[in-house]
C-alpha cells in the first residue's frame, strides 16, 4: 500500500471568464498546495467553463484557453494539478494537462464524447484513442480520465488499470438531475470494483443557464467503497490521503490486449504535510431539500454571472408564485428581491391576503399596482375590433399581459430581472400566456411539475420550522383567476394525473398506447399529448430555467414546431 494525499477541487467556475476562471483555479490550488496534498483534480474544461457550446469555434478562444493553462502550470509548485482545457492540435480535443513545479508534464484527451440528452460534444471535439500516459505521483502510477471515459465498462479505465495503474482520476462537469448522485456512485463504485483501483472524482459546481452542476465530487477504494464526499451545491476542496495498493498489494486485471503504458515520473515520495486528512463522507440532502438547493443555486448564478444584483416577481397569492419568491430570497437576499402585488376585477380578497402574508415571511419589499384601469382600456381600445364577439380567452390574456407589461417596465427602470413563475405542468400544457406570465428572464420552476411545486413548499415549511408559505396557499384550489370561480382543474385533468402523463409522454417519451397501458384513461392522455404537441411554439419563447428532471424543455427535447406526428 502507498498512501497518496489527494484533492477534488469542486469550484464554481463561468462560461467564457477565462481570466477569471484561471485566478480560480489557482486560488483552489494554493489552498491544496497549503494542505499538504500530493495531487489535485480540477473540473472538466476548467478554464472555458462548462459547456462552452460555440466559443469553441473561436480560434481567439481557444488560443487564449492554452495561454491561461500554460500561466496556471508556470505557477504551479510540487503539488501535481490537473486541470481541464479544449486543446488544439490540428483536431480539437477535450483534455487534461497535468502541471507541476512550473510546467505541463503530460496530457490526456478525452475518449468518449456524449451526444445525448443536453450533451453534443461530438459537435466540436475529436475522440482520442489513446489510453496513456501514466504519471507517477508519490510513488502511485496514476491514471487520468474525463466525465463520460469512466460511465462505459469497456472504458479507458479498464485500459489505464490493465496498463498498469494504480489510481484513477476522472475530471466532470456532470449537471444535476434528481436522483444523479445515486446513479454518479453506483457508477463509479462499479467501476472502482471492476479495475481494482481508488477513483478520484472532480465534479463542477454551479449553475451555467439551465444547467446545474451539483458537485458532490467522490473518492471511492478499489473495492468500490465510499471513502468521501463533497457536498452538494457548495464550493469544496475535498481533502483525503488515500491508501492506493500498489505491486504485490495490487489486484491484476488481465486483459489480452494490454500492454504497460507509458510513465512519466513526477515524484517517488509524497509530499504530505501536517495532520492526517481522514476521508468523510458528506450526507446527503433529502430528495426534495435537494431539489430546492438546485433551483436556488441556479437562480443564483444565472442572475448574478448574467450582471444583475436584484429580481421582481408577480405575487398572486398563489402556489407557484409563493415558492419563486422563497427560492430567490434563498439565492439572492431579501433585500435583493421585490414583490408586485397586481389585482385584477377578478382577484379574491384571499389571494391579496396569501401574498401579503408571503412577503411578510420572506421579509421582502412590495408594491400594489391595480390593473383594472389598464386592463378596461385595452378592452376599450379592441370594443370596435371585437364587436358582435363574445369575452373569451382573449380578454383573461389580456390581463396577464397587463402584469407582463407592468413587470417589464419595472425591470427596465430599476434593472431588476424578471422571475416568471410558471411550473412544468403549465410549460407542458401551454397554460400560460404568451407575453403575459411568460414574460421575463428566468423561469424558475420550468422544469419542476405541479405536485412537486406542493412538496417544495411543505418540505420549506418543516425544515423552516415556520410558516414561510402560508397554509391557505398549500390548501386552496389552483387558479389562474382570470375569470370567475376560475380552477386550474376547468381546463386541465387533475394536476397528479396530469403529472404522471407528462412524466411519460415527455420524460420517458411513451407513445400514447404505452401510457394506457400504464392504467391511464385515453381520453385523459389524448387530451394531454394534443396540448403538449400544439404547445411547442410557446415553450421555444420561454426564458430558460433551472433544469432538475432527466429531460426537461430545452436541450433535452428537440422537436420541430411545425409538426404533423401524434401520438
Amino acid at each position: 500500500m502507498q498512501l497518496i494525499r489527494v484533492a477534488a477541487a469542486q469550484s464554481n467556475f463561468v462560461v467564457g471568464d477565462l481570466e477569471g476562471n484561471l485566478e480560480r483555479a489557482l486560488s483552489a490550488y494554493t489552498a491544496a498546495a497549503s494542505a499538504g496534498v500530493d495531487l489535485v483534480v480540477f473540473p472538466e474544461l476548467t478554464i472555458t467553463g462548462y459547456p462552452p457550446e460555440d466559443l469553441l469555434l473561436k480560434n481567439a478562444f481557444l488560443k487564449r484557453s492554452f495561454e491561461c493553462v500554460e500561466e496556471f502550470a508556470s505557477r504551479t509548485t510540487s503539488a501535481v494539478a490537473v486541470i481541464g482545457f479544449p486543446e488544439s492540435v490540428g483536431l480539437l480535443m477535450n483534455s487534461a494537462a497535468v502541471c507541476a513545479g512550473g510546467s505541463i508534464i503530460g496530457i490526456y484527451r478525452k475518449h468518449l464524447l456524449p451526444n445525448y440528452s443536453v450533451f453534443d460534444e461530438q459537435r466540436y471535439f475529436a475522440a482520442s484513442i489513446e489510453d496513456g500516459p501514466l504519471f507517477v505521483v508519490a510513488g502511485v502510477r496514476v491514471g487520468v480520465t474525463i466525465c463520460e471515459d469512466a460511465w462505459s465498462q469497456s472504458g479507458p479505465i479498464l485500459s489505464q488499470t490493465a496498463g498498469g495503474a494504480e489510481l484513477i482520476l476522472n475530471l466532470n462537469a456532470s449537471p444535476y438531475y434528481a436522483g444523479r448522485v445515486a446513479e454518479r456512485e453506483t457508477m463509479l463504485s462499479t467501476r472502482a470494483e471492476e479495475a481494482g483501483v481508488p477513483i478520484v472524482y472532480a465534479n463542477l459546481v454551479g449553475g451555467q443557464d439551465e444547467l446545474v452542476f451539483d458537485g458532490a465530487s467522490m473518492i471511492v477504494n478499489e473495492h468500490g467503497v465510499l471513502l468521501a464526499r463533497a457536498a452538494q451545491f457548495s464550493e469544496e476542496l475535498l481533502v483525503a490521503d488515500l491508501e492506493v495498493p500498489t505491486g504485490a498489494d495490487r489486484r491484476d486485471i488481465k486483459r489480452p490486449d494490454a500492454e504497460p503504458l507509458t510513465e512519466i515520473l513526477v515524484s517517488t515520495e509524497s509530499i504530505r504535510t501536517g495532520s492526517t486528512a481522514t476521508p468523510s463522507v458528506h450526507p446527503l440532502l433529502s430528495p426534495t431539500h435537494e431539489v430546492f438547493e438546485a433551483l436556488v443555486l441556479g437562480t443564483r448564478d444565472y442572475v448574478r454571472k448574467n450582471g444583475f444584483s436584484e429580481v421582481v416577481i408577480g405575487l398572486s397569492g398563489g402556489i407557484d408564485s409563493s415558492i419563486v419568491a422563497a427560492i430567490a430570497v434563498e439565492a439572492l437576499g431579501a433585500d435583493c428581491v421585490h414583490g408586485v402585488l397586481m389585482p385584477s376585477r377578478w382577484s379574491s380578497p384571499g389571494s391579496l391576503i396569501d401574498a401579503a402574508a408571503l412577503a411578510d415571511a420572506l421579509n421582502i419589499e412590495t408594491r400594489t399596482i391595480p390593473i383594472e384601469a389598464a386592463h378596461a382600456a385595452f378592452e376599450s381600445l379592441l370594443t370596435e375590433s371585437f364587436i358582435d364577439r363574445l369575452p373569451d380567452l382573449t380578454e383573461e390574456n389580456l390581463q396577464a399581459r397587463v402584469r407582463g407589461t407592468l413587470l417589464m417596465a419595472l425591470s427596465n427602470k430599476f434593472g431588476w430581472m424578471v422571475l416568471t413563475t410558471g411550473n412544468k405542468s403549465e410549460m407542458a400544457t401551454g397554460y400560460s400566456t404568451l407575453y403575459g406570465d411568460m414574460a421575463g428572464g428566468f423561469a424558475v420552476i420550468k422544469d419542476v411539475e405541479k405536485m412537486l411545486v406542493f412538496e417544495l413548499c411543505r418540505d420549506l415549511n418543516t425544515r423552516s420550522g415556520r410558516e414561510i408559505i402560508p397554509a391557505d396557499v398549500i390548501a386552496k384550489p389552483p387558479s389562474a383567476e382570470l375569470r370567475p370561480d376560475q380552477k386550474d382543474e376547468d381546463s386541465l385533468p387533475p394536476y397528479a394525473v396530469l403529472d404522471r402523463v407528462i412524466e411519460a409522454y415527455v420524460e420517458r417519451d411513451l407513445s400514447l398506447a404505452e401510457i394506457e397501458a400504464e392504467g391511464f384513461e385515453r381520453e385523459v392522455i389524448e387530451q394531454v399529448i394534443r396540448l403538449i404537441d400544439r404547445s411547442e411554439y410557446k415553450r421555444r419563447q420561454s426564458p430558460p430555467g433551472v433544469r432538475v428532471t432527466p429531460k426537461a424543455f430545452g436541450k433535452d427535447r428537440r422537436l420541430p414546431i411545425t409538426n404533423r406526428w401524434q401520438g
